[in-house]
């Protein structure tokens, strides 16, 4: 990678910079540099802010396939906006750019942009561990989560940002995450 690159290679900002590897991975130039803003986007840190990527329509056209994909990716998971729908019609991307775009599955996921919050708005991610904020009746089991039970590792359902997946007493069942509070480690 050319580490020389001093800015962002999709909205052109000058700090906070980072390398980042386009998965999956084993692409040649597949490695960019982003701006933080842009990469806690992209790997979900940090909720979607679609008028934040009204960029992508210059960025798009860059000749580098690794910021081409970044670019698909981004308006796919925006394609609700009609800015980014607009954009990504008129995107083209030769044949191996989009086998490599689509590598991810990004352009059937219309929940992309869900963020999983706890009680208190904090954003939720898988690996996180969380307190319940209520006693819940597990149903289909016997087993009652009490209030104050921390369930660690937890999973983000992907498709619904009302819900999280963890252990409790052995057995993994679904919690809303209205009842949850991140646990800071």
């Amino acid at each position: 990678m050319n580490m020389t690159q001093d800015v962002c290679v999709l909205c052109g900002k000058n700090e906070d910079l980072s390398s980042y590897e386009v998965p999956p991975a084993g692409h040649a130039a597949g490695e960019v540099v982003l701006c933080r803003p842009c990469l806690d986007q992209i790997e979900r840190k940090a909720e979607l802010t679609p008028d934040y990527w009204r960029f992508l329509p210059d960025a798009m056209w860059s000749e580098v396939p690794a910021v081409q994909v970044l670019a698909w990716r981004m308006l796919t998971r925006l394609k609700n906006e009609s800015w980014a729908a607009e954009a990504l019609d008129v995107l083209y991307l030769d044949e191996e750019t989009e086998a490599w775009a689509k590598a991810v599955g990004e352009e059937d996921d219309f929940v992309a942009g869900l963020v999983h919050r706890d009680s208190n708005g904090a954003i939720l991610q898988t690996g996180d561990t969380v307190v319940l904020t209520k006693t819940l009746d597990v149903k289909g089991s016997q087993i009652s989560a009490r209030m104050g039970t921390v369930v660690k590792n937890i999973r983000v359902v992907e498709d619904n940002a009302e819900q999280i997946e963890g252990k409790v007493e052995g057995q993994q069942i679904v919690i809303l995450t209205k009842y949850v509070r991140k646990q800071n480690v």
